[in-house]
């Protein structure tokens, strides 16, 4: 039973169809899983990016807001009368009240939170004069380390109760006179930590995936709260980063924590020293693409059961006419004709296969007929599918060439242009695309010609140089369709070729019975023997050898073996050419309007 016909197209349908669409399947699979996990890794580096330049923009506003109030004169007025000791209690006191106006101002015009602290060396903070700074971490920070920028803290050297209730994080600078350069104190730009950490809370990956900012000794620079279960994770990512010397840079990395994976995202702020990480378990950021690979695994499973019905049918459908037919063979062998023209007609209706077995035993008249109307029918459909197959080449390899155009024209976002250029490609796809006759008016033809000429010198610009006659005439002509634009083409990409400048002359004109048609240009020329070659092969066969034609002349020969096609012996070409010196070829066709 295995070795019957059923069962080898049973075998052989299920091979062919089933094993090509599971392999497809699960390429797919994998491919989209891959674009989703790349995209989703994406989107979350562009995530981080996004809260990075929010943070350099914002540091970047506190430096100049500390800078102009260290270089401001009230300021420098201030620390020159608490330096000297000729001062008076008055002019101490006139300045202090400047100075306190002054930052007051600052930032009550600031709508970002940002207040003023001014320290000096000889008489303390400028709201409480007190000296308690000097133990607070973040100035042991600023004298020893010099690290400027600092964590979340509480200050009370503000101006009113609610500033000194919040949280907040600085950004410090040395107060110097400017004068002397000497020393005095420092001065305080304070921000409110929630700037920042509202911005930071609000990125999130998956269910649970956060992210914190981090100093290098890996503690919250926002007194954001690290779950006890991603502390280490990120501790362990912040120390990699910094062991691979990836500081500096931003991305993402895989991090295996038990027997789970977890991907951290970072950026580094070299300025202050901080780090950006996002954690997130792998399992919760792709838990649409195991989505979409279950649904797709699914799926095919449900197609698989169909294939496999419709290749049970399709063999039987091919294996029962078939096995009648072989039964009346077997009559037809013994010579028993009768009950073999008895069995044929139940089962020929419908199956062109056992029609023929039955048409054997017509007359030697009608087969013989058969036969010649077959003859006759291949050879026309070789002679059209030549046809097409010129046409073939001919369409793909130009619109591919369109489309690069207008690529090129929306990736230098030339609105008006790429509409025109749209509108052009529109118009010559439905030109291309009407089938009813390939025979068309001249004016059409030429209509095509312009705007495939519109859109190359939309890419070229002045560097196309295009020069068309045509008289009223010949518009009303018809010729065969598609037997410019390839010339044309290869004329420009020769033209740039050899001098960078295409110079094209495209002239149509009528001579009493004749359409004339020229195609001129500057490029690199034919020597002599490929100008032979191609009119030998003109003369010597109807069609040209479409899978062998050179790279170099394939548009030029499809023209002339279309040509040929059409007019035969009527057709006349004359090619004119010189090395570097361009190339003029001229078709003469008889002039006909039908």
């Amino acid at each position: 039973m295995f070795f019957s016909l059923r069962s080898r197209l049973m075998a052989a349908f299920s091979l062919l169809l089933v094993v090509p669409f599971i392999a497809l399947v699960f390429g797919i699979s994998e491919e989209s899983a891959k674009l989703i996990r790349q995209s989703i890794e994406t989107s979350t580096s562009q995530t981080i990016e996004q809260f990075g330049s929010h943070v350099n923009t914002f540091m970047t506003q506190v430096e100049e807001i500390g800078n102009q109030v260290m270089s401001n004169r009230v300021t420098q007025e201030w620390i020159t009368s608490q330096m000297s000791p000729e001062s008076t209690m008055e002019e101490r006191l006139l300045a202090k009240q400047k100075l306190v106006e002054y930052v007051s101002s600052y930032s009550i015009n600031n709508s970002s939170g940002i207040s003023i602290g001014v320290f000096s060396d000889y008489g303390g903070g400028l709201w409480t004069q007190d000296r308690s700074y000097l133990k607070q971490e973040w100035y042991k920070r600023f004298t020893d380390e010099d690290i400027r920028f600092t964590k979340a803290h509480s200050d009370p050297d503000q101006a009113d109760a609610i500033m000194k209730a919040r949280l907040v994080n600085s950004y410090m600078l040395p107060l110097v006179q400017l004068q002397s350069f000497t020393k005095a104190g420092f001065v305080k730009i304070n921000y409110p930590t929630s700037v920042l950490r509202d911005a930071i809370e609000k990125i999130r990956f998956g269910k649970t995936g956060r992210a914190f900012l981090l100093a290098s000794d890996g503690t919250s620079i926002l007194k954001q709260q690290i779950p006890d279960d991603g502390s280490p994770i990120l501790q362990e990512g912040l120390e990699r980063i910094k062991a691979s010397g990836r500081a500096g840079t931003s991305g993402v990395f895989p991090i295996e924590s038990g027997s789970e994976t977890y991907l951290l995202f970072y950026r580094y702020f070299e300025a202050q020293d901080w780090y950006v990480i996002g954690e997130v378990p792998e399992k919760e950021l792709f838990v649409k693409i195991d989505q979409i690979r279950r649904t797709m695994l699914l799926i095919s499973l449900v197609l698989l059961l169909l294939i496999i019905g419709a290749a049970y049918w399709l063999s039987y459908g091919i294996t029962r006419p078939l096995s009648s037919m072989a039964r009346a063979m077997k009559h037809v062998e013994r010579g028993e004709f009768a009950q073999a023209l008895a069995m044929m007609p139940a089962v020929r209706a419908g199956h062109s296969e056992v029609g023929y077995v039955t048409r054997v035993f017509e007359t030697m008249t009608m087969r013989l007929r058969r036969l010649i109307e077959t003859e006759f029918e291949t050879n026309l459909r070789r002679k059209n599918a030549e046809y097409k197959a010129l046409l073939l080449q001919i369409n793909p390899h130009f619109f591919n060439n369109t489309l690069e155009i207008i690529g090129g024209l929306a990736a230098m976002n030339r609105k008006e242009e790429l509409m025109d250029a749209t509108e052009a490609l529109g118009q010559m796809m439905r030109y291309s695309l009407n089938l009813n006759s390939d025979l068309v008016k001249v004016k059409e033809e030429m209509n095509y010609i312009r705007d495939y000429l519109f859109i190359l010198q939309l890419r070229y610009e002045d560097r196309l140089q295009v020069e068309i006659e045509e008289d009223a005439a010949s518009g009303r002509l018809t010729i065969a369709k598609f037997i410019l634009q390839p010339i044309v083409e290869n004329a420009v990409k020769y033209s740039f070729e050899e001098s960078g400048v295409a110079k094209l002359s495209l002239k149509v004109h009528t001579d009493g019975e004749r359409l004339h048609i020229s195609v001129a240009d500057n490029g690199i020329g034919m020597d002599e023997e490929l100008i032979g070659h191609l009119l030998s092969e003109l003369h010597n066969s109807d069609s040209v050898d479409i899978l062998n034609s050179g790279g170099d002349s394939i548009g030029l020969r499809n023209v002339l073996s279309r040509c040929r096609l059409y007019y035969g012996e009527q057709l006349k070409v004359g090619i004119e050419s010189e090395r570097g010196k361009g190339t003029k070829i001229s078709l003469s066709i008889p002039a006909s309007k039908g």
